[in-house]
């Protein structure tokens, strides 16, 4: 057996749906003793593309040996078919820096998460317009960056973001509670690799107190949404969304603590979908092949 055939590779594509695109990626993985682990695809009627999502490994002799090379082998079906592709190495993990401002919540339970194994990725940075988490981040040997913000200096301040994110090669961004607005700029130049997380379940309740306003609306339901940013404020491609039910007996408090540990959860799980390219952007939606 090809001694590389044990990495797993992860295969997506989105395209124009047309007739034969399964058969393509099947037929080439089986003439090339290619072995598939899980597959998934969707066809969006509305839109007219395709999102396919497929992990394998090899089988057999015949498997091209390293990553490079299996790019290579699926170079003509992609050309094919137009795809907006991509094959990676399951075992390498992807890279993240974090936006924080003051709440500890989101980033506390993503260090843990990751420092005890159960989140495949890599933290290379936390960046804060506060000090605040400073502890927090060092006690779990991340580097952390105070980086202040103010009107004057926003695009100097964005720009030591990007650097960070930089020198640590990073894939993505989280805001884990990061209460600044990004700039137009800077929500382009991240398009599909920044997530955020809002404190309610998106549309409702924008802007400060969320839960001041909903419990003096008496809502029955509170929830959280993680989303891509774009410039349109909190207008972004979810990814998931999560509520708990509450009534008239619960304080602000008790809103608050559900909604930070709602909040916390669906994060989680949006970081840990697009770490392993379970989420696929359609339009102002997404894929996601949970």
């Amino acid at each position: 057996m090809n001694p590389g055939a044990a990495a797993r590779y992860i295969l997506t594509l989105a395209c124009e749906d047309r007739v034969g695109i399964v058969a393509a990626v099947t037929g080439l993985l089986a003439e090339a003793d290619g072995f598939i682990l899980d597959s998934q695809q969707y066809a969006d009627l509305d839109s007219g593309r395709f999102f396919m999502r497929v992990e394998f490994r090899g089988a057999g002799p015949r498997f091209p040996e390293g990553l490079t090379a299996v790019q290579a082998a699926f170079a003509p079906i992609v050309a094919r078919f137009a795809m907006d592709a991509r094959i990676s190495d399951r075992a390498v993990k992807p890279r993240f820096v974090i936006a924080v401002s003051q709440g500890s919540h989101c980033l506390n339970d993503l260090l843990h998460r990751w420092s005890t194994g159960n989140l495949a990725i890599d933290i290379v940075g936390v960046v804060s317009n506060h000090e605040h988490q400073r502890r927090l981040t060092e006690w779990h040997g991340v580097p952390f960056h105070h980086l202040p913000v103010s009107d004057a200096n926003r695009a100097d301040q964005e720009a030591a973001i990007l650097g960070v994110m930089a020198r640590g090669q990073a894939d993505y961004l989280v805001l884990a509670r990061y209460m600044q607005v990004l700039s137009g700029d800077l929500s382009a130049q991240l398009a599909g690799r920044c997530i955020n997380i809002h404190h309610s379940f998106l549309p409702g309740f924008k802007g400060a107190r969320p839960y001041h306003r909903a419990h003096e609306r008496g809502v029955k339901l509170i929830g959280a949404t993680a989303h891509f940013v774009t410039g349109d404020l909190d207008e972004g491609p979810i990814i998931e969304q999560a509520v708990e039910r509450v009534d008239h007996r619960q304080s602000v408090d008790d809103l608050i603590r559900t909604g930070r540990d709602i909040e916390a959860q669906v994060l989680a799980r949006a970081v840990r979908w697009v770490a392993e390219q379970r989420v696929l952007i359609d339009g102002r939606k997404t894929v996601v092949f949970r």
